[in-house]
């Protein structure tokens, strides 16, 4: 029994019994005039009276209480007491009128919270999304529309699909990825020091990729801007911050130097330049350090998505971003890399993703991510989402017609109709069967078959006699451009025709060819005028994307190769007084001379994004003096 239960009784016992309904009365009127009595609650506990009561009653059961000093306090009490069934009903309007005010003040807080957005031209459109999905895992159907107005779905980005951590954890499991994770955090260059304590940094999150612990705090040194609003589309560039705007004149100097120890400083400095960082990449990946490459564009890409815009983001899809500003290359450059590095991983799905991402930038595609999407979605097994890109995606001339789309869209044809013969729904009847898409893509690209053989390359006998028929063995490309992207396809596509059933289907349709030319020979003759006007330009339209950076190998340059780029110190002059706190030093131009050398070492040196093979006026002593 509680004490309270107990002073209670013994106050029923020594009082006389006074009518019902005044003891209600003369209660009410009591508890009106008196204060109420502070007891010791928990926070936690204030919107559960009853909880309350039971605190209450364990903290007087704690003290030990003799009858006599209970019946003393009892005597202190008044006399009036009423029963446990009218203070439950008087606690329970208490409690009904507490939950009124709570709801009230709630509505007022939700009311001043949405004046508040209005007025800050915020969306509230994550919040309804969320409230969507809530609805449909209810069961209920929603007929609003969340797509934003002027953007398009088929470039939708996927968050969950991005980062590479993700897909290799569908693949190997979440304890193989975790131990490497482990084991890359701690970076294999550091030396724990005698009496000093090692500090982790927790870095914060990013949706591209994911910091490592050991890397340095972003340094704010760009950001971006908002330059105007046109069409339902914003358009942002990348800015330099006032106090890190000479560093972009310093590693101008230090490219046109050919000097990677000023390079090396400035990163010093300032960890998270974006072309020093691209440029160590670089140098990596022809160093055959593809980790520490990777590592310098996931760095290079934590820095730029740090420095995003509060309206930027690329899950909208109606964020742009030129290729035209100098500041917005790097971003292009790192997407372009980390994109590749994903493909060499292994995560094809994640790959795609950036892939999509990098083409929704600009699209203008200044990095030619067009060329690869397809590539990656057969890779990653999406064959009914490249048709529908195929069919929605706006571009100049219609995608079919270029060659890595006529062939990639046979290929997930083929697919498709491999799935619904082991029991999926065909919901493509109505469309061109795979052996038919194959033949078509053959006639209109009649070149692509001899590349493919020698790249693959494919040995079977049969290849030899299907190639010695004119159509085949004599074909030409018809225009600069269209020569271009049958290369970019032949280089980045070649694997896929490895596997032995898709040969099968290349081997049909090119017999089916050669048998439809024979009775009419004129056909070859109308694709070949589509071909010709679809790519009608007489210069390379597509020079600017090398096929190199389409391929998975990279050529690798050995450790002697790359003294030529560090500079002599006898050539070191200091920099000027207000440059001095980078630590980085001119050095002069090194000459590049071209004639006597090997033309293999001049051509993978030419790739190296600090080469400049400019005007160089200097004499062969000053050639000497570099050596």
């Amino acid at each position: 029994m509680s004490a309270r239960l107990l002073r209670r009784v013994l106050q029923e016992r020594e009082t006389a019994p006074l009518d019902p309904a005044a003891a209600e009365v003369e209660q009410e009127e009591e508890e009106e005039a008196s204060p109420p009595r502070v007891a010791a609650r928990n926070p936690f506990d204030l919107l559960d009276e009853e909880e309350e009561e039971e605190k209450e009653d364990e903290v007087y059961s704690e003290e030990p209480v003799s009858y006599t000093e209970q019946k003393h306090s009892v005597n202190k009490k008044p006399s009036n007491v009423v029963s446990e069934t009218n203070n439950k009903k008087s606690k329970k309007k208490k409690k009904k009128s507490k939950a009124d005010t709570q709801a009230s003040t709630k509505s007022r807080d939700e009311k001043s919270l949405d004046s508040i957005l209005e007025d800050l031209s915020i969306e509230k459109k994550p919040m309804q999304q969320r409230m969507n999905r809530n609805e449909r895992a209810s069961g209920k159907e929603i007929e609003t529309n969340e797509t934003t107005p002027g953007t398009s779905s088929i470039l939708s980005i996927d968050p969950k699909h991005l980062k590479a951590e993700n897909e290799m954890r569908r693949i190997f499991g979440s304890k193989v990825v975790d131990s490497l994770e482990n084991q890359r955090n701690v970076p294999s260059s550091s030396r724990p020091v005698r009496g000093a304590r090692r500090v982790a940094h927790n870095p914060r999150k990013t949706l591209l990729v994911t910091p490592s612990s050991y890397w340095p705090p972003w340094d704010k040194s760009m950001s971006m801007d908002l330059v105007e609003t046109k069409s339902d589309f914003n358009y942002f560039r990348y800015i330099y911050d006032p106090s890190a705007s000479h560093v972009q004149e310093l590693f101008a100097v230090a490219k046109s130097a050919n000097d990677l120890n000023s390079i090396a400083a400035i990163l010093g400095k300032y960890p998270y330049h974006p072309e020093s960082l691209l440029t160590f990449a670089d140098l990596f990946k022809y160093s055959g350090e593809h980790q520490s490459s990777a590592d310098a564009v996931e760095k290079c890409l934590f820095a730029l998505e740090c420095g995003w815009h509060p309206l930027f983001s690329p899950l909208q899809g109606n964020c742009q971003l030129k290729y035209s500003h100098d500041t917005n290359k790097p971003f292009f450059t790192a997407l372009f890399s980390h994109m590749k590095n994903l493909d060499r991983r292994g995560c094809h799905r994640s790959a795609l993703e950036v892939c999509k991402f990098l083409l929704s930038l600009d699209s203008d595609d200044p990095k030619g991510a067009l060329f690869c999407i397809d590539y990656f979605a057969l890779r990653s097994q999406q064959y009914k989402w490249l048709e529908q890109f195929a069919e929605e995606y706006q571009c100049d001339n219609s995608l079919w017609l270029f060659p890595n789309f006529s062939f990639s869209l046979a290929i997930s044809r083929f697919y498709v109709e491999r799935d619904e013969a082991n029991g999926e729904a065909s919901d493509h009847s109505d469309k061109s069967t795979s052996v038919d898409l194959m033949k078509q893509a053959l006639m209109l690209h009649p070149l692509v078959l001899r590349k493919i053989v020698d790249k693959a390359p494919l040995k079977d006998s049969s290849w030899t006699q299907i190639l010695r028929n004119v159509f085949f063995g004599s074909a030409k490309p018809g225009s600069p451009s269209l020569e271009h992207m049958i290369n970019i396809y032949v280089e980045r596509h070649y694997i896929i025709w490895r596997f032995p059933e898709l040969q099968n289907l290349l081997k049909d349709a090119a017999l089916l060819v050669i048998e439809s030319l024979k009775q009419d020979n004129r056909e070859a003759q109308d694709w070949a005028c589509i071909r010709k006007a679809a790519f009608s330009s007489d210069k390379n339209e597509y020079s600017h994307l090398l096929v190199s950076d389409f391929s998975d190998t990279t050529p690798s340059l050995p450790p002697e190769e790359l003294r030529p780029f560090m500079v002599a110190p006898g050539m070191v002059h200091e920099m000027p007084p207000g440059e001095q706190e980078v630590g980085a030093e001119i050095r002069a131009r090194a000459p590049r001379e071209v004639a006597g050398r090997n033309a293999a070492l001049v051509f993978l040196e030419s790739l190296l994004p600090w080469v400049d093979y400019g005007d160089n006026h200097q004499d062969a002593n000053g050639q000497n003096n570099d050596d």
